[in-house]
């Protein structure tokens, strides 16, 4: 390391170097989640159902996972969005207006088994999923 008088230099220039190795401040200071991220900073973001679809689960794990392709209102990008609970699929249907929000991984990334799906539906046409499930509300219609 060096200590010389006229060492400043080379020592800013080397710890902005180490600091542009973390990822975290890469994609702050670049704001790449911006740029990259289908829902960019937002933790919600509404959809439209353009279809469902059946995804096999990772192994170790057996079984099959109920998702919906969506479409991103605020900017038309489609991506695939995981139906959490038992039978929900069946309450929805194209061209319904669903709520997105990111599943658990880190960064924004996948959960467990669930192969290559970074986000789950918590609405349908404004109405909570799990309310609609238990029966304490009905899906309004559009």
């Amino acid at each position: 390391m060096p200590n010389g008088e006229f060492a400043a230099r080379k020592l800013v220039r080397d710890r902005k170097h180490q600091r542009m190795l973390k990822k975290w401040l890469k994609r702050k200071m670049f704001k790449l989640k911006d740029k990259y991220d289908p829902m960019g900073t937002v933790p919600r973001a509404k959809a439209l159902v353009l279809g469902k679809f059946i995804l096999e689960q990772k192994q170790p794990s057996s079984g099959q996972l109920k998702c919906v392709r969506v479409q991103l209102i605020k900017n038309g990008k489609v991506v695939g969005a995981f139906v959490p609970g038992d039978g929900s699929i069946g309450f929805i249907d194209e061209h319904d207006e669903v709520t997105i929000e990111g599943l658990g991984g880190s960064q924004r990334g996948q959960l467990g088994c669930i192969p290559g799906l970074k986000y789950k539906v918590v609405e349908i046409n404004d109405t909570n999923l799990y309310q609609i499930i238990k029966g304490k509300k009905e899906k309004p219609k559009r």
